[in-house]
């Protein structure tokens, strides 16, 4: 087992990546929602606020939730350590301390994602023209991870890094899901229109799934929509796949044998993993779609805080969406 240290810097490095390309999605999706919906959309930046959970943090900084406001809260806030700004620069943070445990381009291309960051917020008119800075953002998110899979040896340092991209990528699908779900709940006049196609589109969009949900199942359907989300077994995105990845890179980290459990970390990842697949949506919305979702992230909250105990430092745990190391 490597060093508590090296592995902890490695999970966080690749979490943080994560963390920054999904908030950019969750932005880039709105802005081209504002465009689409125009008035509609005055009241759409709030739950942006909501996805982070830290909508007390931003009220007592900007107030009422306003397009700029809550851009500049995600995007370049150094104070707000979920910005994209402050996870790209606690991931190169991490990436330095494991400087001789990562390949030369995977240093190089979190450095460039850096100092692009830094460029941009030094520009005073980034408002005007976002669209583009989401787009890098998100585009130099996945080169990194890229990079990552073909230029390290796929140890367990890679498996450490490929565990925290997956649960901060499960976590962030439920909480899109959670806030728009309840948000784009059309009206009985709107179902089928080109407007409840639109909104359905973008939560999809903001998941990169829109093409493969239509290769799926075509016509798009609330229901189909979360059960694509949550529980489909081949989109890298879904929380079940997600969630099985997860659980196979944490085996290969610990040698445990599938259906056995050595630690807490694995016991949790597995019950979890078990839950998710061998639910249905009818069950979810049986349950409530919220009420799920609420439960799925405690778990995932529960299984890093399992790995920071069992397998990392327990000195960087930290709380949810605001984990020190800031687990979301």
């Amino acid at each position: 087992m490597m060093l508590s240290r090296v592995a902890d810097s490695m999970f966080w490095m690749s979490r943080y990546v994560e963390r920054a390309e999904n908030i950019a999605r969750f932005v880039e999706v709105n802005l081209q929602l504002s465009l689409d919906l125009g008035d509609a959309m005055r009241e759409q930046w709030g739950p942006l606020v909501a996805v982070t959970g830290d909508e007390a943090l931003f009220q007592e900084r900007y107030g009422e939730p306003q397009r700029e406001s809550v851009m500049r809260f995600l995007t370049f806030d150094k104070s707000y350590p979920n910005s994209i700004l402050a996870c790209v620069a606690q991931a190169r943070e991490n990436a330095r301390i494991v400087r001789e445990k990562i390949s030369t381009s995977m240093w190089e291309e979190l450095n460039k994602f850096h100092l692009m960051l830094q460029d941009q917020a030094a520009r005073p008119n980034w408002e005007t023209s976002p669209h583009d800075l989401y787009a890098q953002i998100r585009r130099a998110s996945q080169l990194f991870v890229g990079v990552t899979d073909g230029t390290m040896s796929h140890d367990e340092g890679w498996h450490f890094a490929r565990l925290g991209r997956l649960i901060e990528r499960a976590d962030k699908t439920t909480r899109i899901l959670d806030v728009r779900y309840f948000l784009l709940l059309p009206l009985v006049t709107d179902v089928g229109t080109p407007l409840d196609i639109v909104q359905w589109s973008a939560l999809l969009r903001s998941a990169s799934a829109l093409d493969m949900y239509r290769a799926r199942h075509g016509r798009l359907s609330p229901t189909r929509v979360a059960e694509f989300l949550l529980l489909d077994h081949v989109f890298p995105r879904a929380v079940l796949f997600c969630v099985d990845e997860a659980e196979r890179s944490l085996r290969a980290i610990t040698g445990a044998p599938p259906g056995r459990f050595t630690n807490r970390a694995e016991k949790r990842l597995g019950r979890l993993r078990s839950e998710l697949d061998y639910t249905s949506i009818e069950d979810i919305f049986d349950e409530g779609l919220h009420e799920f979702i609420d439960r799925v992230q405690v778990r995932l909250n529960e299984v890093g805080t399992a790995i920071d105990e069992v397998l990392l430092d327990p000195s960087t745990q930290a709380p949810p969406f605001s984990h020190s190391q800031v687990q979301a």
